[in-house]
């Protein structure tokens, strides 16, 4: 018996569970999408598996619906695998352990991976079920989504005859998404100079924070350890004569990270003097970030330790300095609200992920606009930024955004059954997070494309959860919405 056994709808829970057994992080991807193919071989379904593991499954109509046009269910295979620092798991091999409480799916000590195991759930169970009613079903389920839509990017849908899309890859019931954001990935780079230096070394610890998604959460203006790393470097920097040992922060671009842990170096010869005030220098920038995050970050620490001492290879003083001015001055968060639609985010950027040793410094973010003007403007701003400190910058996974489609039958149709469902109209809206749709729109011409999902919270961290009953009601409205001809 599973965990989830009992729950309904129990098909779509089965194979849940079935996809939290199997490691999916970004990047780990093959064992996951073999599944889904012996999961089509099993059902003789036609299927294509292509090289980057992308998959593609067909069902054809039930009887009474091979007139109707043909529907594209779609989401991606992977998750943003991040686990807290006591847990044991190898997410990289060992799957999660789904729990229950009370309405709520979480893992214990990991993310739970339901943006977008869920989707995939959805979509098994339909292709499972010989008792629902529905037109040509083509299942597209892609790689590499959370680490910059390398799947969308590559795959090719040349075969697929759809024009409609169902992208089953939101967080909140009863929002409809018809536009997002494009983005990229972006990795800075400062060659550091390394020297051999007698001291003591501290290793300093920022955590307790809360952490998100860089697209659903970014306005909330949660701490970014990586970033409050930067404010203490370059203030240990400006005041004691401090060098560098090593960082490490974050675990995705797009995650607002949570924690990161860095290591400096007194100077023997200045230690007597300095200690106390680097001591100092950090209490106090504790206490006055922990009264800025009071309401945002309420469990937010840093804390200080010594480690040892001896001769250690260690950064420069003065690349230390360079590395923090770096840090210290580095966009981040929310660079602009639309004009155009109030509440809604425009341009940000997320300093996801930080690590540097002795030798060289790595900064990479998640950047995203829905203007494209103004997220080439933000690049040039960072490429300028880090030029101006001696690095090189390097862009990635560029992705477009997803454009509002004035006429859109899928739409309408969608809103009216629900209306029809629940006595109330959805919201429709556009969202900062990317999402596959502006990319899969590139390669079929006259998408029409809505995505929908059920609750979620706190997605890409160790708190996140999936509703059972909101899970239940959107599979009662998709399955209603497949059934639904076109009059």
């Amino acid at each position: 018996m599973g965990v989830l056994s009992g729950l309904e709808p129990q098909s779509v829970f089965y194979y849940f569970e079935e996809i939290t057994k199997i490691p999916h992080g970004s990047g780990n991807v093959d064992r996951i999408s073999d599944y889904l193919v012996e999961f089509a071989r099993e059902r003789n379904l036609f299927y294509i598996q292509d090289e980057i593991k992308n998959v593609i499954i067909v069902k054809e109509a039930t009887p009474g619906y091979e007139e109707e046009p043909p529907v594209i269910l779609q989401g991606h295979m992977d998750m943003v695998a991040v686990k807290k620092p006591d847990c044991d798991i190898d997410m990289s091999t060992q799957g999660l352990r789904v729990a229950v409480d009370g309405d709520k799916i979480y893992a214990e000590g990991t993310s739970l991976g339901g943006d977008d195991g869920i989707a995939v759930a959805y979509a098994l169970a339909i292709l499972d079920a010989d008792d629902l009613k529905h037109p040509r079903l083509e299942v597209v389920i892609t790689v590499d989504e959370e680490i910059g839509m390398d799947g969308a990017r590559e795959i090719d849908l040349s075969m697929l005859q759809g024009k409609r899309l169902l992208n089953l890859d939101s967080e909140e019931e009863g929002i409809f998404l018809t536009s997002c954001a494009g983005g990229a990935r972006v990795e800075c780079v400062l060659l550091l100079t390394e020297e051999q230096m007698q001291g003591t070394t501290y290793e300093l610890t920022i955590g307790g924070l809360l952490g998100g998604h860089s697209g659903a959460e970014i306005h909330k203006e949660r701490g970014n350890s990586n970033c409050l790393f930067g404010r203490v470097l370059w203030t240990m920097a400006e005041e004691i004569p401090v060098h560098l040992v090593s960082v490490k922060g974050g675990l995705a671009d797009n995650a607002i990270p949570r924690e990161t842990k860095a290591v400096v170096l007194l100077e023997a010869q200045t230690e007597a003097d300095c200690m106390t005030k680097l001591q100092a220098v950090v209490q106090q920038l504790a206490d006055d970030i922990k009264e800025e995050l009071a309401t945002k970050d309420p469990d937010f620490y840093m804390k200080l330790k010594e480690c040892g001492k001896g001769d250690f290879s260690c950064v420069t003083r003065q690349d230390t300095k360079r590395a923090a001015a770096f840090l210290q001055t580095v966009p981040n968060g929310v660079q602009a609200m639309s004009a155009d639609m109030p509440g809604l985010v425009e341009t940000s950027l997320n300093l996801g992920i930080l690590e540097g040793d002795n030798e060289v410094l790595r900064a990479e973010f998640a950047l995203r606009s829905s203007i494209e003007s103004a997220k080439y403007d933000l690049l040039e701003k960072l490429k300028a930024l880090t030029a101006l400190v001696g690095g090189s910058m390097e862009v990635s996974g560029e992705y477009p955004g997803w454009k509002y489609r004035v006429d859109s039958p899928l739409r309408e149709k969608m809103i009216a059954l629900y209306e029809k469902m629940y006595g109330e109209a959805p919201k429709v809206e556009a969202i900062h997070a990317g999402l596959e749709c502006g990319l899969l729109g590139s390669k079929i011409e006259d998408l029409d494309c809505v995505s929908f999902g059920p609750n979620m919270s706190d997605i890409h961290t160790t708190e996140e959860t999936l509703s059972i009953a909101s899970t239940a009601r959107v599979w009662e409205y998709l399955i209603k919405l497949l059934e639904e001809k076109d009059v």
